[in-house]
């Protein structure tokens, strides 16, 4: 988890492409929202590695959505619910279900319908603001909040400190090898 968080400060300050930050905050909140160990959220996680997005970012994203989970749930149980209950998608849910194998993924778990929905409406947005936020942060916000006395005493301690040094080090590969 260290490393994670110390590529995603690395990935901030450093000359990632923003589009990779913002597509891994994407995932991240799309995995965050699909409970884990269903089959959903285990084809989505495996089909992400095909695409191009920073890593550190969506286990940093997925994280903390994992842990708000329990707040979110309610929300993505009663939009599972609406969504399952439709009665223009009725009969799509049926000759889904009495298909070989498909029971399995969960589809019909309102928790899993509802995450993986708001998961997928919220994708594009994420991006975007992400997107739009990152020259921001680099410009104008990374430098003040570096400065600050209150990050300045935290860095001092132990695991921030190890958090940063290993940042630092990423980065300094990372520019060795462009």
């Amino acid at each position: 988890m260290i490393k994670g968080i110390a590529q995603f400060i690395a990935a901030l300050n450093g000359n990632l492409k923003r589009g990779q930050i913002a597509s891994g905050f994407a995932w991240g909140v799309l995995f965050g929202l699909v409970p884990a160990g269903n089959f959903f959220w285990i084809a989505l996680f495996v089909l992400s590695f095909f695409f191009r997005h920073h890593h550190g970012s969506k286990l940093l994203v997925m994280a903390i959505f994992k842990a708000l989970f329990f707040a979110i749930a309610p929300l993505t149980d009663a939009l599972g619910w609406e969504i399952l209950h439709l009665e223009s998608l009725e009969e799509f849910f049926t000759t889904l279900y009495n298909l070989p194998f498909v029971p399995f993924t969960g589809f019909n778990n309102t928790v899993v319908a509802g995450g993986l929905a708001a998961g997928i409406v919220l994708w594009i947005p994420v991006y975007f603001a992400v997107r739009a936020l990152v020259p921001f942060y680099r410009k104008s916000l990374g430098p003040k909040v570096r400065n600050s006395k209150l990050v300045q005493n935290i860095t001092k301690a132990p695991l921030i400190s190890s958090i940063l040094s290993t940042a630092h080090s990423i980065q300094e590969k990372a520019a060795h090898f462009s």
